[in-house]
């Protein structure tokens, strides 16, 4: 006679483990949303998904959260929009003017600063030395800490050549001020010709924009050694027009 099979209690236990349920259930998505939208208003700074999820209950779906409250201030006063990797509460694009007399601006950017810049947000990861070469001048160690006190630059990887130099880029600061997602939303030589700022005539060989290759503009003669200084005309206008108009 064949007796009913005996439950092995260790295995038993391992399924009961895997089947219970987590202690606290995760809060509603509205109450999600709501973490989330403090979280942010009271940030000084765009804070990342990781660190928003870092600091809600185990389980949230931080990103459900910001999709949902992305559509909610769609079309109010206040924008929720993404700077780099992470999130901010910005004022709507339409109503920038409202907001002129309420920023100070202390120090406004040097010619020099604006050029270093403008290299530093195109060739990104760069180092001094290439700086300078780009610019056909030495670079004041004032110019690159101003920069990096605005928190616009701050310091890369070392390069694996010898001396192991230092390099630059951009940081989010820079993207939130000027109102771009990425570095990859820079504009490009035909859309700084149209606005103004750029002469193709000044344009250095070694500052490759994301369309120079399909540019009309350049011609068959025009190369890196006719063209090896930095206009400053061209290269400082690339942002002194935006920052004034930021700060």
């Amino acid at each position: 006679m064949t007796g009913a099979p005996v439950a092995d209690p260790d295995i038993c236990g391992v399924y009961q483990a895997a089947e219970t349920p987590p202690l606290f259930a995760p809060p509603p998505a509205e109450e999600q949303e709501r973490m989330v939208e403090a979280m942010l208003f009271a940030s000084a700074a765009p804070l990342g998904a990781t660190d928003l999820a870092a600091r809600m209950p185990h389980g949230c779906d931080v990103g459900d959260a910001l999709a949902r409250l992305r559509r909610r201030y769609a079309g109010r006063g206040v924008h929720l929009v993404r700077v780099g990797e992470a999130y901010a509460f910005r004022t709507a694009p339409d109503l920038g003017a409202l907001m002129h007399h309420e920023v100070t601006e202390t120090r406004k950017p040097t010619r020099a600063a604006l050029e270093t810049l403008a290299i530093v947000a195109y060739h990104q990861p760069v180092t001094r030395a290439e700086i300078e070469e780009i610019r056909g001048v030495a670079v004041s160690r004032g110019t690159l800490d101003h920069l990096m006190e605005l928190g616009w630059i701050r310091l890369g990887r070392r390069r694996l050549t010898p001396g192991r130099p230092v390099t630059f880029v951009v940081t989010e600061g820079f993207l939130d001020h000027f109102g771009l997602e990425t570095a990859q939303d820079l504009p490009g030589m035909k859309e700084l010709r149209a606005a103004g700022l750029l002469d193709i005539r000044a344009m250095p060989g070694a500052l490759k924009m994301p369309d120079d290759e399909s540019d009309p503009g350049l011609e068959a003669g025009d190369d890196e050694a006719d063209i090896d200084g930095l206009a400053s005309d061209g290269q400082s206008g690339l942002f002194s027009d935006r920052s004034d108009a930021l700060t």
